[in-house]
């Protein structure tokens, strides 16, 4: 790799001075460079861009890989945030992390991403690709939502809760795993449904194949005015639902690059991640 992206949170001062040392050490070595502090849309990527290191957390990895995912630009994760399970290296491994994604050493991990389309009145209201997760939440006052789920056109249950989350087993590790989904090997495919506080005692996560089709229908059975109901992607773009809107989710055609330096599993990974968060 000759030519870089470096992506810095520009909520944390530290990232700003780390992207100013990798670019510093890239340069050195003759190697292109450019820096977006923030926000990053695809006119931003300069054209021949071999490599996208974002420097923060998990969530502005998230937010760059749906911004820019239609380049096919593989990802590197330096955390500077808390848990990072997708982050590959830390600050003090810059030195290292350089000299192998220059010298192409280095694997390629394919990551599945989600396509979520609200539909309203049989037209597709929005459309957008999620890498973690599709979550269907309340807004505003503690009300219960009550809506339908679909697997491949039949229906499989009516559900009472706070909300569902559809992910990704990348999105495994994040807000599946709060509400209390499995962990999944992210390399896997398939996709998960995770309610959020079902009001009910049979509920448990489902896991399905990744060609299957999910959609849910928001009910108003309650006939409250104003209810306020979202559908996030990755914990950021919200868009406001109705009684009646269907959100159909599947596999997207696109996937995420992920880049891994090291031959370390999952599981080691994993426990290692789990360890850190005991001790803190």
């Amino acid at each position: 790799m000759n030519k870089f992206l470096i992506i810095a949170n520009s909520d944390k001062n530290e990232t700003i001075e780390l992207a100013s040392k990798i670019s510093d050490r890239l340069l050195s070595k003759n190697a292109g460079c450019k820096i977006i502090n923030g926000y990053v849309e695809k006119q931003m990527v300069e054209e021949g861009t071999e490599c996208i290191i974002v420097l923060g957390g998990d969530g502005t990895l998230l937010m760059a890989a749906r911004n820019l995912v239609d380049l096919n630009i593989p990802f590197i994760g330096i955390n500077c945030g808390n848990l990072g399970f997708l982050s590959e290296a830390t600050p003090e491994m810059i030195d290292e992390t350089l000299e192998k994604l220059l010298e192409n050493h280095y694997t390629l991990e394919k990551r599945m991403m989600l396509t979520g389309r609200i539909i309203r009145n049989g037209k597709i209201l929005s459309e957008n690709v999620a890498l973690n997760d599709i979550v269907i939440n309340r807004g505003g006052l503690l009300r219960v939502i009550d809506f339908d789920i679909y697997v491949n056109g039949m229906k499989l249950n009516q559900y009472k809760a706070d909300g569902m989350i559809v992910s990704t087993p990348t999105g495994s590790t994040a807000y599946s795993m709060s509400a209390g989904g499995p962990i999944v090997k992210p390399s896997a495919n398939l996709i998960l449904l995770t309610p959020i506080c079902p009001h009910t005692l049979n509920t448990r996560s489902i896991i399905l194949d990744a060609d299957d089709i999910v959609e849910l229908e928001v009910l108003n059975k309650r006939r409250v005015e104003n209810d306020e109901r979202f559908a996030y992607f990755d914990g950021d773009m919200a868009i406001k639902l109705i009684s009646g809107d269907r959100i159909s989710i599947s596999k997207s055609k696109i996937s995420t690059g992920i880049i891994k330096l090291s031959s370390r599993s999952f599981i080691e990974i994993l426990k290692r991640k789990m360890s850190d968060n005991e001790d803190r």
